[in-house]
């Protein structure tokens, strides 16, 4: 199908730090796990491309008032200041997900809300000096992962609302359907994995089109790769610890030579996160030693520097993973209002907080027992436009 052309071409305990063992795949079982409880994480997300830092908050008030306004922010590369670049001229209500482009270009979508049943786009070429609007006739998914690029070919992937994943041709001159939920379920693949959901998008590192899924048959990594015109199931083969446990895939990016993948596993008290990273499209995988959650939720997820991982959680609490030789590690306590983490500009983390109209950076560099406060900003939110 045809579509226009994008314009311009808790105190969390020790054990976070055992490690889980990357040997035998889990054995096969025939009844279906409950639902994993671990929610996909929240938009509010960072991007690092080759010239500048991306992260998107909500801001403002009230989502049901529709004073709720998803607003985009950058610290260009070589700097330590942040500074509004929210693309004009589309209410942010629904949402904004990002993705990067070839050269640190960088695509933003805006997700349907209210009257809105589609996603405009837009495109910077400068770090969001200014913006190129386009259009995607089709509404996009819930979630963090709904675009994604191979900067190689210059293709996109696009989730939609319904499950649909469509992919461009170079340049995002042109979209087609590349598999719905229903043909990726039915198909021998998804029918191993039992699929659930579709939860995330990337390309591999050598440009063929990858899918993160939610497997009801427990044990089961639902990460699919494209093969000429078959999926594969590619997702890592969990230790036998995981063969009774539901699987689902939280977020899936590629950065570079490496995919880099956020799991859950199981649920309720007993709920685990894993970090995995495969260099060759899903054919081998290293895994994480497991994060395990004790009653804590997870609400935001942001790929940082090489292959590492940032997450925030309940409570004020947050962990990182720079690659499966080391444990997750702690951070200080959040500063309130937390909404995600972002790579800081000389090492560390920089936390966003919100506060109505007001953002604010705070720093912790590598190491630190405690976070600094290094910027404020506020953003003019345009209160009673969308209702």
């Amino acid at each position: 199908m045809n579509r226009p052309a994008l314009l311009a071409s808790v105190v969390l305990a020790a054990t976070m730090t055992l490690a889980a063992g990357c040997g035998t795949a889990a054995s096969s079982q025939q009844q279906a796990a409950p639902a994993s409880p671990v929610a996909p994480p929240s938009l509010a997300t960072s991007l690092a491309t080759a010239t500048g830092t991306w992260a998107v908050a909500v801001m403002g008030g009230s989502a049901a008032s529709h004073n709720n306004f998803w607003q985009l922010f950058v610290r260009p590369a070589g700097t330590s200041r942040w500074r509004l670049t929210t693309p004009p001229g589309v209410a942010s209500n629904g949402g904004l997900v990002l993705t990067g482009l070839a050269s640190g270009s960088v695509l933003a979508g805006f997700r349907p809300s209210q009257r809105l049943g589609y996603s405009p786009l837009a495109i910077t070429k400068d770090n969001g000096k200014a913006w190129s609007p386009g259009l995607f006739d089709a509404g996009l998914a819930d979630i963090p992962g709904a675009l994604a690029a191979d900067p190689a070919s210059g293709r996109l992937l696009a989730l939609l609302t319904d499950g649909t994943t469509e992919i461009s041709s170079p340049g995002g001159t042109r979209w087609m359907r590349l598999v719905t939920r229903r043909v990726l379920a039915t198909s021998p693949a998804g029918t191993r994995c039992q699929l659930d959901s579709v939860t995330a998008a990337a390309f591999s590192p050598s440009g063929h089109p990858l899918l993160g899924a939610g497997c009801s048959r427990p044990g089961t990594a639902g990460i699919f790769s494209q093969n000429g015109r078959t999926w594969q199931l590619s997702g890592p083969a969990l230790p036998a610890a995981y063969a009774h446990q539901a699987i689902t895939v939280l977020r899936l990016t590629t950065s570079g030579k490496t995919t880099t993948a956020l799991l859950a596993a199981g649920t309720g008290p007993t709920a685990r996160l894993l970090a995995g990273w495969s260099a060759d499209g899903g054919a081998h995988w290293t895994l994480s030693p497991p994060l395990p959650l004790n009653g804590v939720t997870l609400t935001s997820a942001s790929p940082g520097p090489g292959s590492s991982l940032a997450i925030t959680l309940t409570h004020r609490r947050a962990a990182v993973i720079t690659s499966a030789a080391g444990p997750w590690r702690l951070l200080p306590v959040l500063p309130p209002g937390t909404a995600t983490l972002a790579p800081g500009p000389s090492g560390g983390w920089n936390a966003l907080a919100v506060h109505g109209t007001k953002l604010t950076i705070w720093q912790a560099a590598p190491g630190a027992q405690s976070w600094a406060s290094a910027q404020v900003i506020k953003v003019p939110i345009p209160f009673g436009s969308s209702g």
